[in-house]
């Protein structure tokens, strides 16, 4: 049997006494009273936040999780977040994870995959940077030749490198719901004008620090999605994830052609497979084949390896 179908895999978290605020398609949040928290915390609200090994595919959740992909994601965030700490703050407290779990949690189920950070206000959109015309820009960009209303020149081909990196802001749907793109006015009208101008510029100046890092590792980030929030005194901080293969678009460099979707390092094997399917987009999803799990799970331990040096194993 492979070292994958071994690994201990949380497709669920479980901590007794601790408020569940939120379970989303990969991580579950907690509220973290006073009481869990070391002594010598700081006041404030406080979030436990796990990465689970939950995987979700055309926005339904799937039945078969990916054996350690929470905790790949989990340290690829906290790569990152450190690695930036001198453009934009961030959400972690460095609290120790293992010092606010309840008591009889096994330690080392949670502490690789989990993060104790700051609860902030988050901001009303998704703070997306591109460098490529991919996905749905390039639907965007094919139907009118603008992506989030910024006119690109004509004759732009699919994946193809843009002159400068451009930051198209999105909606945060419901859920069940698909995030729509919007022009920097509507971002201004939902976020206010200082706090959209704010968010613009941490987003390109992380991807374009993000994006040279990758790319002397022999990766490209085609894009990438953050998440902004404030604290009190309205000081902005990244948070939830950044930088994931599930938040971005990597490419391997020395597999890119311009004309081609590239392919990625994420879940796009499980879309393919999917995409054989005689299934309706609709829950509950299908169940994965050994060597499809195997498969994905390879490719986010190949990211996270040649990015920050770092393996699970």
């Amino acid at each position: 049997m492979s070292t994958t179908m071994l690994r201990r895999s949380l497709s669920e978290s479980d901590l007794p006494g601790l408020p569940l605020r939120h379970r989303g398609k990969v991580r579950d949040v907690f509220g973290l009273p006073s009481t869990s928290l070391p002594a010598d915390t700081p006041p404030g609200d406080y979030l436990l936040i796990v990465a689970t090994d939950r995987l979700s595919a055309f926005d339904v959740v799937l039945p078969d999780p990916i054996p350690g992909k929470g905790e790949m994601l989990c340290q690829i965030s906290n790569f990152w977040f450190e690695k930036t700490e001198h453009i934009a703050r961030n959400h972690l407290t460095g609290i120790d994870v293992a010092s606010v779990l309840p008591d009889g949690v096994d330690p080392s189920l949670y502490v690789r995959r989990s993060v104790v950070a700051k609860r902030l206000k988050p901001v009303p959109i998704e703070c997306i940077a591109r460098g490529y015309v991919i996905g749905s820009g390039w639907k965007d960009y094919q139907r009118t030749g603008r992506i989030s209303g910024i006119e690109l020149p004509d004759g732009l081909r699919q994946a193809e490198k843009l002159a400068k990196p451009i930051f198209t802001p999105s909606t945060k749907a419901a859920a069940g719901e698909h995030d729509e793109n919007i022009d920097f006015d509507t971002a201004v009208r939902l976020c206010g004008a200082e706090l959209a101008e704010a968010v613009r510029d941490a987003t390109l100046r992380l991807y374009r620090f993000a994006a040279d890092f990758a790319a002397e590792r022999g990766i490209l980030l085609a894009d990438t999605k953050f998440e902004f929030g404030t604290d009190a005194d309205g000081h902005l901080y990244v948070m939830d994830e950044m930088l994931t293969p599930d938040s971005s678009r990597y490419w391997p460099a020395d597999e890119y052609q311009v004309g081609t979707s590239p392919p990625s390092y994420d879940k796009q094997i499980v879309r393919d497979y999917l995409e054989t399917l005689d299934w309706n987009k609709m829950p509950p999803g299908p169940v994965l084949p050994a060597e499809v799990i195997e498969r994905t799970r390879a490719r986010y331990a190949d990211a996270l390896q040649k990015l920050a040096g770092i393996s699970i194993d």
